[in-house]
């Protein structure tokens, strides 16, 4: 602790820096944000546009760059990245900001951030157009996570050549992510034609009966193939489990 005190007096140490060594979260003007989720979790925290205001997302990522030296921003609009960039431009100058504007998702990294490199690949297949979202938002973390991401999309098996000429790729990859709406099937008939860990993502794409991504995710729940589920629309979560287990790939190969 003396040493955290020492480098704040110095001015090598923000306060909020020094919180979030002392703490594991620091408190800003909007909130608390886990500074420590990385070290303790493998993977970053993110700010959740989704119900808050422009000037709180923009104070969070703040935060975030401030204590972690990078900030991933989801469910965001153009409010909320218009309200980023200001902020970050007038406080965290070099600093190099990605926005993927259809998936919502803002990633900031600041100009001595240094990102992880796994040896571990990420194959992120959609079944059509409609799954771009979600499956951006996957790839998106588990590229910040390390892992290099390789986008296999429009594959489903509306027209099952599609996914068979997608064969080969599809087997050169460590994990997968398989989006897909509707009924959900492709991540099934992938599951069955590849020997690597497989994580379903349901979107919430499909109208009437099991509409809103209910029977994709029913689907997967109940696919005869091996795979995993997160829930409907869960980019997330669903690039999550997929860099986590590329970080034991990487482990394993190092």
């Amino acid at each position: 602790m003396r040493e955290i005190l020492e480098a704040v007096a110095a001015g090598d140490l923000s306060p909020a820096q020094a919180e979030a060594e002392l703490s594991g979260y620091v408190t800003g003007e909007a909130g608390r944000f886990d500074a420590a989720r990385e070290a303790r979790a493998g993977l970053p925290e993110a700010v959740l546009a989704d119900g808050k205001t422009p000037a709180e997302v923009a104070a969070l990522t703040a935060t975030a760059l401030e204590t972690t030296g990078r900030a991933v921003v989801t469910r965001s609009d153009a409010d909320d990245r218009a309200a980023v960039r200001e902020r970050v431009e007038a406080e965290h100058p070099g600093a190099e900001l990605t926005v993927e504007e259809r998936a919502g998702m803002v990633v900031v990294h600041a100009a001595d951030f240094d990102p992880s490199d796994l040896d571990a690949r990420v194959g992120v297949v959609t079944a059509g157009t409609s799954d771009a979202v979600p499956a951006t938002e996957a790839a998106t973390v588990a590229r910040e996570m390390g892992a290099t991401v390789e986008r296999v999309d429009d594959v489903g098996v509306a027209s099952l050549a599609r996914t068979l000429d997608a064969v080969d790729a599809l087997r050169d990859q460590d994990v997968l992510v398989v989006a897909a709406g509707r009924e959900g099937a492709l991540p099934t008939v992938v599951a069955g034609l590849v020997d690597v860990p497989l994580v379903g993502l349901p979107v919430s794409t499909g109208y009437g009966h099991g509409g809103e991504g209910e029977a994709a995710l029913a689907g997967m729940l109940q696919s005869c193939t091996a795979l995993s589920v997160v829930n409907v629309d869960a980019g997330f979560t669903a690039g999550a489990q997929a860099g986590l287990i590329a970080r034991r790939l990487d482990d394993a190969r190092g």
